[in-house]
Parts: C-alpha cells; structure tokens; sequence
C-alpha cells in the first residue's frame, strides 16, 4: 500500500474502486463507489461506474475492503477518564463510580472525556455512537461539540430522569418535557449530532413521563434510551416496588415500542421477548460489558430469530468494533450454543450486520447510516487485508469477525470526510487531547470520591502474596499514584493484605491540589487537545 497516500482521499468527490466492497447483498468484487457531498452517490460494477464518471480518476485501494463503519449502540462518553475502575466490580457500580465520577465533571473535563471517548471509537472503526444520557451536571452541548469536532456521529442522549433511582432527587415532571422537547429542536438538523431521550432505568422517571418521553421521541423519528432488565438486583426491585419486571413496567407504563432502545435487556423472561417482539422494541446486545462486569448473557440469537431489532454496545468498555463483534459472536457461543450443540451460531455475517446496519436501525439511523448503498451517509472504513491475518480468504465475513483488527484500518471515514488515518486524526491533535486527559483523570477521580469494593489488582496481587509469605517481585512495575509505573523497592516488605471483601475507597476522596484550568480562559492545554476555548 505504499501509493496510497491521504492526500488522494481528501478530494470534494471521490471514485474509489477498493479490492471488495462489503455491501447489503454481500462482498462484491470489482465494484466502485462514487462519494459526493457526504453521501453514497453511486454503488455498482468498476467498468460502469468509471464509464459514468469519466471527469474523475479513479483512486486505486488494492488489498483493501471498503466496509460500513461500526455503529456502537450504548455508550457512556463521559465515562472515559474513569477507565479500569469498573473492572471487576458487582453490579449498579453506576451508584458507586460513574454518577460521582460524572458529577465531578466541569466543562473542560467533561469536553475531554467525550472526545477522548470518541478518539477511541474512531480508532475501532465506529463511525456512530449513541450516547446514552450524561449524569455530568452540564450543558449536553458540550458533548455534542466534543463528538463534533472528533467527528464522529452522535446519537445524543438527554436524560428525562424525574423520580429519584437512589443517586439524585424527584425532579418536576414539566420541566423534564420542556427540556426534552428543546433538546429535540436543538438538534434536529445538526449533520453530526442526533437527539435522542433517555431515562437511566425505568425506576428514574415516574409512569407518565416514561409515556410522554416515548411519544416525544416517536413523533421526533428518534430513541428513548434506557437501561433495562441488566443486574439481578433491579429486577427484583422493580418486581418488589411495581410487582412487574422492568421491561413489563415499561410495557405497562406505554414505554414500549419502536423509539425504545433497551440497552443490555440481559435477564428475559420468554414473556418478555415476546414483548420485545411484538412491541418492535430495539435492543443495545452489550456482550464485553456482560464479560467485564459479570452480567448475564442477552439471548441475541433468540433475537435474530425472533425478528427482534437489535446493535451491538460497547457499554463504554473498549471502543473496538472488531473485538466486539467477536465477543458478541463467542458469548452465544459459550453461553447457549454449546448447550444446544449449535456450532454456527449465526455465523459470521449475523455479527458483522448487527455491529453495522443492525446498530443503525436500533439507534434510529436506519434510513441513514451503517450500509454502502446509494443515498446513504458515506460512513465508511478502509480495511487493509493483504497482511497474514487475512490471507487466504475463505469467507469474508467469518474473517472480519475472528480475525480483524482495528491496526487493519487505514482510514475511516463519516459523512464523506476522512476522519482517521491510520490511527490519528489528520485534522486535529490527537496525541495532545490523550496527554490532556491523562492531566485531568486524576484530579476528576480524586474529586469525585469513587467508591469500590474491590482493591485494584496490583493491590490483591500484592495482598495475597503478603498472605503466603512472599515478597512482592521487583521485576512487574505497580502502577503509582500518578498513573506512572514505578518498581517497588526490593527491600521494602509486601504491604498488608487487601480485605478483598470489605468496602474500600480507592482512590480515597481528596481535594484537587488547585483549581482545575478555566476553559473560558482558554488554556493553551485546553487549545492543543482540540478544547473549547
């Protein structure tokens, strides 16, 4: 691929004719396509398109696949400066990490943390998230400005909470709707940035505000996105306080429908799928945040078989499209095929939909994003398949699944414009929003007084090694307080053990050591990450 250069992707109209075109009807050899003004202007046979076009010249992708990008159907941007601290963690660590974490969030930080979250995405090949409703106490529009200016594609959550679910206060329900209704209007004909509703469990919002966001949300064309049936413990509050599951409440409530997108949906009666079904309700199918957090496994081949719309999500635990696909893929595999002797699974092609035109239509972008077909979004990836992990191909799509990787991607691109390059962005520094975030994670947590249950590993690692006796060993770097690595000295002594059990803080709530920078002031840090100034 030494010929290809970003410079020949750059142009206003671009014929592109890659090795294979990853179409609705399947990888097409020897076809092209023409992007123009940000959209899929034409699809179809080299010799035709280049016969049709004859002002352009053709760029040449030899050993690449042009693909839709990924779409991540539940995500939580202003998560990201929080990272490992949810590693294994019981359930509703929302209560314990990310609503204190988001809540300490200022504007500054809260910019950071989006766009280091969309950073992340774009380098997994996602070309559209949905976010899922920021409990940072801030203007959304901050986050809308963060995915702008990344360039990503945002389905952007407001949260329409009015009845407190244990981490805030009974809100007034009017004021609720108005602000939903203006956040619709506001971004209603934004080229980036979608509105969508969002209601963080069905106990946040009482019954008729859960009703009137839906039929909000329908008649705007758009999702209400709310967490549903994920963690055993909801469950059985919503039985204990409605005496119906979270998902038969909504259904009772009139929340269930076509503008919901129930994110997780882990723990489903067959009652309950048969709700999802018969309502035309989507689902967020979350497969890593199931691994990483000890939820149970949604049942989504039963949803591909019962005609039951639904994405893939990241739940905010790595932006990687391929391995989510993967993991989507091996957890029905280990969870209900090899039960049934079921070895497919659904096979390649079922994943690599669900993680493309499948998350568009459940995050209601259906009609515009996550195909390479005509009329549609130029929402794309360049896939390079010439090295070893490609080669030979058998089944395209089974490959993309098990075998891609996100070091394959050359460049991505969304509404036409390269967005990526190999890893980075042309247009903006990357590198310095990273070195950015990795100044104001710190100060965010320790303002935010996360509370976990578990020590960090490097503490049970150093805790059970105290417990037999042992020494720590000097060679494996723990990481410091400042998030650097640093070998414990060698004479020092194992620290005592960690009550794995017990509740602890860590880190322990502290007052930031001065104020953090002012993004009014327009900080030269804040200007080089990309910042609002």
């Amino acid at each position: 691929m030494t010929d290809l250069t970003p410079d020949l992707l750059r142009r206003d109209t671009l014929l592109l004719v890659p090795d294979v075109t990853l179409t609705p009807d399947g990888p097409l050899d020897l076809h092209a396509v023409v992007v123009r003004d940000g959209v899929f202007r034409d699809v179809g046979p080299v010799e035709r398109i280049v016969r049709t076009y004859p002002s352009l010249t053709p760029v040449r992708l030899a050993g690449q696949v042009l693909m839709p990008g990924f779409v991540d159907a539940h995500h939580h941007l202003t998560q990201s400066l929080g990272g490992a601290l949810a590693f294994g963690e019981p359930s509703e660590i929302f209560r314990r990490v990310w609503v204190p974490l988001e809540r300490a969030l200022d504007e500054e930080s809260a910019y950071v943390a989006a766009k280091l979250a969309a950073l992340e995405s774009l380098r997994g090949g996602f070309t559209t998230v949905a976010e899922s409703g920021t409990r940072a106490e801030l203007d959304v529009d901050v986050i809308a400005s963060a995915t702008r200016d990344a360039g990503i594609r945002c389905v952007l959550g407001l949260v329409c909470n009015d009845a407190s679910d244990g981490t805030g206060e009974d809100a007034d329900p009017r004021a609720v709707l108005t602000a939903a209704e203006t956040h619709l209007a506001r971004y209603g004909s934004d080229d980036l940035v979608h509105p969508s509703l969002a209601v963080s469990v069905p106990e946040a919002a009482t019954a008729p505000t859960l009703a009137a966001t839906a039929r909000l949300a329908a008649g705007a064309g758009t999702v209400v996105q709310i967490h549903v049936n994920e963690h055993l413990v909801a469950v059985e509050r919503s039985l204990v306080r409605h005496g119906l599951r979270p998902l038969e409440y909504l259904h009772h409530a009139g929340a269930l429908g076509p503008q919901l997108l129930a994110a997780h949906a882990t723990l489903l009666t067959p009652a309950e799928i048969s709700l999802l079904a018969d309502s035309g309700a989507a689902v967020s199918y979350n497969p890593v945040a199931s691994a990483w957090k000890g939820n149970a496994v949604a049942p989504a081949s039963t949803f591909a078989e019962r005609g039951i719309r639904f994405g893939l999500g990241t739940d905010g635990t790595r932006g990687d499209g391929f391995r989510l696909a993967d993991a989507a893929e091996s957890a029905q595999r280990l969870t209900y095929g090899l039960a049934s002797g079921d070895s497919s699974c659904g096979a390649g092609w079922t994943w690599l939909e669900r993680a493309t035109s499948g998350g568009a239509d459940a995050v209601g972008l259906g009609r515009l994003t996550g195909r390479v077909a005509v009329g549609c979004a130029a929402d794309f990836l360049l896939i390079d398949v010439s090295g070893p992990e490609m080669q030979p191909s058998w089944d395209l799509p089974w490959e993309l699944v098990r075998r891609g990787n996100r070091d394959q991607l050359t460049a991505v691109f969304v509404g036409g414009r390269m967005r990526l390059w190999q890893g980075w962005p042309p247009d903006w520094d990357g590198p310095a929003l990273v070195r950015r975030a990795a100044e104001l994670g710190p100060r965010v947590v320790r303002r935010a007084g996360v509370t976990r249950a578990h020590p960090t590993s490097v503490e049970a690692w150093r805790g059970a090694a105290a417990t037999a006796g042992q020494t720590t060993p000097t060679a494996t770097p723990a990481p410091t307080s400042a998030g650097s690595a640093a070998p414990p000295a060698a004479s020092a002594p194992a620290p005592a053990p960690a009550p794995v059990s017990a509740l602890t803080v860590s880190p322990a709530p502290a007052p930031v050591p001065g104020p953090l920078p002012s993004t009014s002031a327009g900080s030269a840090s804040a200007a080089s990450a990309g910042g609002p100034a």
